[in-house]
């Protein structure tokens, strides 16, 4: 019965969080604390914690860690399952429908239209981190909030990345250590 109750709980979850993790929280919030009692606030907290350290979706992770906490191994399978069903039925069911209709006029359109949309939420959330990254204040942008280590930074690795065929994980790696040496 409680493999069944995390299951439908998770389906719930996996069904209407739209927007990402942190949209889910509160639906999660309102399975795991209010209706089934199966964690308190406190716990809800560590497990939102663990749930960001960890690699992978935080509400997937949440359904394994609260699965595994409340059944073991056979309860983060149930729980798990429920989360990523309707996201994998959702997008078989979308993908069958691109397999059918992809040289349709219609749907290249569409698809042709999104591609610049696609770009520009892209590109805001690169500009994003990069006024962040570049000021100390980015709500205040000005010359004297310019963090000049932090362009250089930047300008080294996009002419390493654009001009080298070196390894993105290795101009990381390089860009941390460059940021230490400046620190010293």
């Amino acid at each position: 019965m409680i493999y069944m109750q995390l299951f439908l709980s998770f389906l719930q979850i996996g069904l209407f969080s739209f927007g990402g993790g942190y949209a889910a929280l509160p639906l999660i919030e309102n399975q795991v604390i209010t209706l089934h009692h199966w964690m308190t606030a406190p716990e809800f907290t560590d497990l939102i914690t663990i749930s960001q350290m960890t690699p992978g979706p935080i509400a997937v992770n949440s359904a394994t860690f609260v699965g595994i906490r409340i059944a073991g191994i056979p309860g983060a399978v149930a729980a798990t399952s429920g989360c990523v069903l309707p996201s994998c039925i959702i997008i078989f069911i979308l993908a069958g429908l691109y397999l059918r209709y992809r040289n349709g006029c219609l749907l290249n359109g569409a698809l042709t239209a999104l591609r610049p949309a696609v770009v520009a939420m892209i590109a805001s959330a690169g500009l994003s981190v990069l006024l962040t990254a570049f000021f100390r204040d980015s709500q205040k942008i000005n010359l004297a909030g310019i963090q000049w280590e932090m362009v250089l930074i930047f300008i080294f690795c996009f002419v390493l990345l654009r001009k080298t065929k070196c390894s993105p994980v290795m101009v990381m790696l390089l860009a941390g250590a460059v940021k230490v040496l400046f620190s010293l």
